[in-house]
């Protein structure tokens, strides 16, 4: 029960950061591109996604770890399916804190040029 639930916010997260990118939101090229960025911020004190960014480079770890709670060897598809619960959170998440990190530099910048209202 639990697993289907993470499974269902993982999928949930994806496809709200996917449609967001359709209705006038930064494309996904526009969001990977902000990564490095972010990172920047988060190092420097300035943007306040670092559990986020911790959260997300856990994910990643365990992505290419050899090490896997599910081994594909011993039970294939089902072996497959906590990785690609992984990879879905993990793309939703990549998708939604650059969203919202390209929005923190879009009002950063405008209380930095004095138009803030």
């Amino acid at each position: 029960m639990a697993n289907n639930l993470r499974r269902v916010a993982a999928f949930k997260a994806l496809w709200q950061a996917i449609t967001a990118s359709r209705h006038g939101g930064p494309s996904v090229g526009q969001r990977i591109a902000a990564v490095p960025r972010m990172i920047k911020s988060i190092v420097k004190g300035e943007y306040d996604g670092g559990k986020s960014l911790l959260l997300m480079a856990g994910a990643l770890a365990y992505l290419v770890s050899p090490i896997d709670i599910v081994p594909e060897a011993m039970l294939l598809l089902l072996g497959l399916t906590d990785d690609a619960v992984v990879i879905t959170w993990l793309a939703g998440s990549v998708l939604s804190e650059t969203q919202r990190f390209i929005e923190w530099e879009k009002d950063r910048d405008r209380i930095l040029i004095g138009k803030a209202h």
